[in-house]
């Protein structure tokens, strides 16, 4: 009995109290938000107080995106599942000299969901038409197996 409680209490103990958070991108954004001004702050500024971005438009090799994202535990019943504390998307958009034009910083509540049409798209063209059953024929009798056409030659 004295084995299983030290067990238990060597388990208790080995259970952190902190949440474990996975961070994927650039970590505080917000307060380097702060610091690029517009039409003062340059591409290389930008580069020296944030970093490389995370990605360029692929219409405007002035524009760029800077992603952070912070995933923590629920708690220990949730069964390891992850909550989305931190979601920024940094855009920062140059003009052709290289200054800074336009920031926009995306957070959490400025995200929306995209709703999807649930409807089912119908096709236009009959299946039992002339063409349709030439066509289907012709399909099946390219798809069938090799007959024996000529039992084996002797």
């Amino acid at each position: 009995m004295r084995i299983i409680l030290i067990l238990i209490f060597l388990f208790t103990l080995n259970c952190s109290t902190n949440k474990v958070s996975k961070n994927h991108g650039f970590r505080s954004l917000e307060k380097k938000y702060e610091k690029i001004i517009i039409n003062k702050t340059n591409k290389n500024d930008i580069v020296s107080i944030i970093g490389p971005p995370s990605s360029k438009s692929d219409f405007n090799d002035n524009k760029w995106f800077y992603i952070e994202r912070k995933k923590t535990n629920q708690s220990l019943i949730k069964l390891g599942i992850k909550k989305i504390e931190t979601n920024n998307v940094l855009i920062v958009e140059f003009n052709n000299m290289g200054i800074l034009e336009d920031k926009k910083l995306l957070d959490l509540n400025n995200m929306q969901d995209v709703k999807y049409v649930k409807s089912i798209t119908t096709k236009e063209f009959q299946e039992k038409n002339l063409l349709y059953g030439i066509f289907s024929s012709l399909r099946e009798k390219m798809n069938a197996p090799v007959r024996n056409r000529s039992k084996t030659k002797k």
